[in-house]
């Protein structure tokens, strides 16, 4: 062969095609991880979400009529495939209300939680 001769021999070629395929399946194995990752961070968004319209319903609620808080009760409502659950407790001067969203995951059902007092003076 010709010492002046240029180029890759088939080898290098190979060896340069296996290192790129082993770096695009790791990047396509990570693209799959992030689109769950993303697709869970919007489902805890919508039950987060959900469960603070919920808070502020009640809070609402419980501010109008007199006196303060004589309406306020729990209550279970479904929506977009969510569940939430709510329960008030306490009496005089101030109610606790405990806010519970059921969802679906591919994984199972997941549970969001929401605490809050209402102070009813």
């Amino acid at each position: 062969m010709n010492s002046t001769t240029r180029g890759f021999t088939i080898i290098e070629v190979l060896f340069a095609v296996v290192i790129l395929s082993v770096g695009v399946l790791g990047m396509v194995g990570s693209a799959g991880l992030v689109s769950r990752m993303v697709g869970q961070g919007k489902r805890n968004t919508r039950a987060g979400v959900l469960a603070m319209q919920r808070m502020e319903t009640l809070r609402q609620t419980a501010l109008s009529v007199t006196p303060h808080c004589s309406t306020l009760a729990g209550g279970t409502a479904t929506a977009n495939s969510m569940t939430e659950t709510w329960t008030v407790t306490g009496a005089g001067r101030s109610r606790r209300i405990r806010i519970i969203v059921l969802y679906r995951t591919t994984r199972g059902n997941l549970a969001d939680t929401v605490n809050t007092v209402v102070v009813c003076s």
